[in-house]
């Protein structure tokens, strides 16, 4: 599924960039090599990125 439609980005390249230590947006648009358009997609990135946060404190436990 595409996160980005503007740039392209998947959400495979999302949690990627998650997973290599991307915790904003815009770090998520730097590790994908691409710049914020519309920022219609900012919203679904925060979303993942606490997503991850919240599984990762889960596992932690």
């Amino acid at each position: 599924m595409y996160v980005c439609n503007c740039n392209g980005i998947r959400e495979r390249d999302v949690r990627a960039a998650i997973d290599g230590g991307a915790q904003r947006p815009a770090e998520i648009f730097r590790a994908c090599g691409s710049k914020p358009q519309c920022a219609r997609c900012v919203c679904d990135m925060k979303k993942m990125v606490e997503e991850q946060g919240e599984a990762l404190r889960y596992a932690a436990e």
